[in-house]
């Protein structure tokens, strides 16, 4: 009885709704899915390009953590993918190791996200203090928006130093390597995006904002920098399967990077999964969650991804979709 009582906290959602699913279900969730996609494409390249990755791998991210954090998650709502919080610790491993540092970083990650699922973390992690949580998102926020400040104005600058004083000196020093281009492209999508989102919040004012401002910067004929010029081509498949190599050494240099993803990628998933509960009246497993953001991690790395979390965001968006099962988050990452 009590392995019975134990084993359920481990059960999908996506399982529990299965024996009930039918095609009102499928209609209403294959409307929330690709809502949520098309929010989640130019979020995740970009995503992907703040990283200091490709932004082919912020989609390879989106679509084979997301598939799974809907597959064997705890929440019924849950959309993972990349997110934000991420972004300022992948590129400092990728800066101090490269991308298979950070993929065995990640790969170790994934394994102790499980490990905490197993051993019921899932609440204990829920008692972090909120202003805790709030402080080191708002941290996080301004490196984010440092990051961008160069290829928002378009500044020439080979080398932007990493670190956050050294950054802004090196952006006042080169403010005359202004591109006005680039500015106006910048100025007139960030417009775009709160004036759309004030007008309707539920259009995909992401996607809407990125397809006017290119075709205001394609038929001006505009000097600005394109996602082709810097990164070539993006891939139409997934790449083949690898696992990251491993030795005693880079294990336990990378052990500290390991820990600070799975503890972030903890408190983001539970935080999400209940901000989820609080918008739809269901209640997720943070046990389960925590098992299923593992694997996907683990899988993400496995197919060139990065980190991936719960993202509070597209969770929001899928709920407000109307979305009914976890299928909505399934055909996210299918679309």
């Amino acid at each position: 009885m009590f392995i019975k009582r134990y084993l359920k906290g481990y059960v999908p959602k996506l399982f529990e709704h299965i024996k009930n699913y039918n095609l009102d279900y499928f209609k209403k969730d294959l409307i929330a899915g690709l809502t949520v996609a098309i929010v989640a494409l130019p979020l995740s390249m970009a995503l992907g390009i703040a990283s200091g990755v490709s932004p082919a791998q912020g989609i390879y991210t989106a679509i084979i953590a997301g598939f799974f954090i809907s597959f064997l998650g705890g929440s019924d709502f849950q959309i993972g993918g990349p997110t934000g919080a991420f972004v300022v610790i992948i590129f400092d491993i990728i800066q101090k190791f490269g991308y298979q540092g950070l993929a065995l970083a990640t790969f170790m990650a994934g394994i102790l996200l499980i490990l905490f699922g197993f051993f019921k973390f899932g609440k204990i992690i829920g008692y972090i203090p909120y202003p805790v949580i709030t402080g080191f998102t708002a941290g996080i926020a301004l490196i984010i928006f440092s990051s961008q400040v160069k290829d928002f104005f378009g500044l020439h600058i080979q080398n932007v130093p990493s670190e956050f004083m050294e950054k802004w000196h090196s952006y006042i020093t080169n403010a005359n390597t202004c591109n006005y281009s680039a500015l106006f492209i910048g100025l007139l999508t960030l417009a775009l995006i709160v004036g759309i989102k004030k007008i309707k919040s539920t259009l995909p004012y992401y996607l809407i904002a990125i397809l006017i401002s290119s075709l205001v910067a394609y038929f001006l004929n505009l000097n600005v920098e394109t996602i082709g010029m810097r990164f070539g081509k993006l891939p139409n498949t997934l790449p083949s399967p690898f696992i990251p190599a491993m030795d005693i050494k880079n294990l336990t240099i990378l052990f500290p990077s390991a820990c600070v993803i799975a503890f972030l990628a903890s408190i983001e998933s539970l935080l999400s999964a209940v901000v989820a509960d609080n918008m739809s009246g269901k209640k997720h497993k943070p046990n389960c969650e925590l098992v299923g953001q593992g694997v996907a991690n683990i899988a993400s790395i496995f197919f060139g991804g990065i980190c991936a979390t719960g993202a509070i965001a597209r969770t929001a968006v899928n709920i407000k979709a109307n979305a009914r099962t976890p299928v909505a988050g399934i055909l996210h990452a299918l679309f």
